[in-house]
């Protein structure tokens, strides 16, 4: 790549995509637009696909407790990617990166989920090993945007740019040549970009700070417990309490959470340019070339991230609480996969077709994938399956 940046030591270093280099170009090339950019174009691209539009009827974490009605006041797969896309487009704003580059691989980083969350993602995996395969949400994005989104005349897929479809593969973790020959363009002994590697910890900063919202106020999750175990929620909570001593309880925990996400942001803006400054990055080659990713936290911040994730894992995602709907969705998802695995003639003719490309099990598993959590609930209770955990 022929970028020029600023001196590494500079305040805030531009590592950027350029216009007119090679992960702008697509597999079927397009004519300039007037007046928008190769990745603002992927960025809407993505906006208006349908796998875009169904993250609204995935689940995040939980939607609804045992026996209660769906709530919407919880995050949806949607609602959390909008939150990870203001994230990354404020820290590529603030270190000079392409924002419409980050903004892209924000918004397609999570469609290619299945319904039902973590649940279904691991219900889809362990049903598909039986077979010799495996579900990775960050391989079937690709194929969404490859092959399944049909909306132009002149090609099948959406026709993203390299440089989208490379961040959407290596953002959250590295692919070896060895093992996945298919992704060879990928630039898989390589280092991905700035835009691709903070996306990963936007995320990781999206939820971390919205699952502590969403499980308190769900009531899974309990004030006194997470004031005791999560030093960094203790912290700002305290500080708050100091400052709004009449503020009521769920007003402090709002601002807490605020300050915990603008720390968290912060510290990452500052160790990115520590670390560009370390190496003396001065081009996206450096980037490419570096030792390791150069995307990360502090180690005191990181310490701080993984006690609280920890407690998530211990008190909120495997809680107790949520078993039943974790058991639920592995129920649904493995017993819906063994009916078409059973019968492929259920399958619609679209997918049916691809049987012979791709094999009964994947088409099934692309199928399913592509569910929101109301249309596989629908199908397998049509299919004649019949639910008894109270969800």
């Amino acid at each position: 790549m022929n970028l020029i940046l600023k001196p590494a030591s500079v305040l805030r270093p531009e590592i950027a995509v350029d216009g007119t280099g090679n992960l702008t170009r697509r597999v079927h090339p397009e004519p300039p637009h007037p007046y928008r950019s190769p990745f603002a174009r992927d960025g809407a691209r993505i906006l208006h696909a349908r796998a875009f539009r169904r993250l609204a009827g995935k689940t995040q974490v939980f939607t609804r407790l045992l026996g209660d009605a769906p709530s919407d006041h919880f995050r949806s797969r949607l609602t959390h990617t909008l939150e990870v896309t203001q994230i990354s487009r404020t820290v590529a704003a603030s270190l000079g990166l392409n924002q419409e580059l980050a903004e892209a691989l924000a918004l397609a980083h999570d469609i290619g989920h299945p319904p039902f969350g973590h649940a279904g993602e691991r219900a889809l995996d362990h049903a598909l090993q039986v077979y010799g395969l495996g579900f990775d949400h960050n391989l079937h994005a690709l194929r969404i945007v490859t092959w399944f989104e049909e909306r132009y005349a002149a090609f099948r897929g959406l026709n993203l740019t390299l440089g989208v479809r490379e961040g959407m593969v290596k953002h959250s973790r590295d692919y070896t040549s060895a093992a996945h020959p298919e992704l060879a363009e990928y630039f898989l002994d390589q280092r991905p970009p700035l835009e691709a590697q903070l996306i990963d910890l936007a995320e990781e900063i999206a939820y971390l700070t919205a699952d502590f919202d969403d499980g308190l106020d769900s009531g899974i999750l309990h004030l006194d417990a997470v004031r005791e175990h999560v030093p960094l929620f203790r912290r700002f909570y305290d500080i708050v309490q100091q400052q709004y001593t009449a503020a009521p309880p769920k007003f402090a925990i709002y601002e807490t959470l605020n300050r915990m996400v603008n720390a968290l942001v912060t510290d990452l803006i500052e160790e990115i340019k520590t670390g560009l400054n370390a190496v003396g990055a001065t081009t996206l080659d450096d980037i490419r070339n570096a030792a390791g990713r150069l995307a990360h936290l502090s180690p005191a911040i990181e310490a701080d991230r993984a006690i609280a994730k920890g407690f998530l894992l211990e008190n909120f995602y495997n809680s107790v609480a949520m078993a039943a709907a974790h058991d639920h969705a592995h129920q649904v998802v493995a017993e819906l996969f063994s009916t078409l695995m059973a019968d492929p003639g259920l399958l619609p003719p679209d997918h049916y077709a691809q049987i012979a490309t791709e094999g009964l099990a994947r088409t099934v598993a692309d199928y399913i994938a592509g569910m929101t959590d109301s249309y596989i609930e629908q199908l397998w209770l049509r299919s004649g399956h019949e639910t008894h955990s109270g969800l």
